[in-house]
């Protein structure tokens, strides 16, 4: 699609904008004519200042960060409701909720490490209180829990100039040299990190069942060689990972918060391969978010740009969302920052106008 095509289909659709569904369970494929995907937004804080700004660019459905007690993992229902209510008092509804724990984060500056140290007893009692969480989530209304089984956070080589004075986040594996040999975790293979994710998934997907609530899994940022980086094989680096990931157990419950732009960054050739990748996921319905991101590049050498300047034909893959029946949101991430805008709000303003159009054109089409 052209920019004149584009602009003309979202210009008819301006009026499309109501679809909404059940929040609360899953939702099948076979509604796949109707456009149900919403925009969406992961930022925090969520504080009436922020939320006033998400409401002011038309984000009317995110991810969550309620107040939790120093020391806690579990929200408790006052927390949660609070925060519930502040966004609803801003016309915002939240659909997913971000604990302190199990974050995108390097394990040697984790607060509550032990899960992914696969240290007991204390993983048991942070599983617990994810327990408890979930429990929580249901009683106040908030369907679904996003989360990460990452040791070594989001890793980056530096930053590159993108367009105007824009930065890009840039990896490129030949260039990195970690700090220290190891973390604290140590070495970690395939086997003793699928033996820590398949532990925690035991005890968490049974109860997100019980209380029907959506645990979504972010793939790992970036892949890394199968030898490992800092001593640790990501297994949930690779499709096949993802792929194996979503089979541990058998529950519509239990997904993915599917970054389209770390997806891309296992493969080959991203601008080639990610629509399948899309489809893989997003029939089986293990697509519980979407982070919708470009890069321009491939495994092991990438930047992170804007949507509309990267290897992914933006406008192809929502396509493929539309086709898959995917219902969920939509969400900007890791955008670009600048001397001007170095909290990258304006950047996020970018891209939810770009996300909206392609959401009304989608309809419109």
């Amino acid at each position: 699609m052209n920019r004149r095509q584009f602009l003309s289909s979202s210009g008819a659709a301006a009026l499309a904008l109501g679809s909404r569904v059940d929040a609360s369970a899953p939702t099948s494929s076979a509604n796949s004519n109707r456009v149900l995907m919403k925009l969406g937004c992961q930022s925090a804080p969520t504080n009436d200042v922020h939320l006033k700004y998400l409401a002011r660019y038309g984000v009317r459905d995110i991810c969550g960060y309620p107040e939790t007690s120093e020391g806690h993992i579990a929200s408790t229902l006052d927390e949660l409701s609070r925060m519930r209510e502040l966004a609803e008092s801003n016309g915002i509804n939240v659909l997913c909720v971000g604990p302190p724990v199990l974050e995108s984060s390097f394990i040697d500056r984790e607060k509550h490490p032990a899960i992914m140290l696969a240290k007991s007893p204390e993983r048991d009692r942070d599983i617990e209180q994810i327990q408890i969480l979930i429990r929580n989530c249901a009683r106040v209304g908030l369907p679904s829990i996003k989360y990460n089984m990452s040791i070594l956070g989001v890793l980056r080589t530096g930053r590159v100039q993108g367009r105007g004075d824009a930065m890009y986040s840039q990896w490129k594996l030949s260039e990195a040299h970690p700090k220290t040999p190891l973390t604290i975790a140590g070495h970690v293979d395939a086997d003793m990190f699928w033996e820590r994710i398949t532990y925690f998934l035991d005890r968490v997907i049974p109860v997100a069942n019980e209380y029907k609530i959506r645990m979504a899994c972010h793939p790992q940022d970036p892949g890394v060689p199968p030898e490992g980086y800092q001593g640790v094989d990501r297994v949930l680096g690779t499709v096949d990972g993802l792929k194996k990931f979503i089979t541990i157990q058998e529950s519509a419950y239990h997904g993915l918060n599917f970054c389209q732009g770390t997806v891309s960054e296992m493969l080959a050739d991203p601008g080639k391969e990610i629509y399948d990748v899309i489809r893989y996921f997003g029939s089986r319905e293990k697509i519980f978010n979407v982070h919708f991101r470009n890069i321009r590049g491939h495994r092991n050498d990438f930047v992170e740009v804007y949507p509309d300047e990267g290897d992914v034909d933006m406008w192809k893959a929502i396509q493929v969302y539309k086709e898959v029946g995917y219902p969920y949101m939509l969400m900007p991430d890791h955008v670009p920052v600048a001397p001007h805008d170095p909290d990258g709000l304006q950047s996020f303003a970018y891209c939810y106008g770009y996300i909206r159009g392609l959401i009304q054109a989608v309809r419109a089409g």
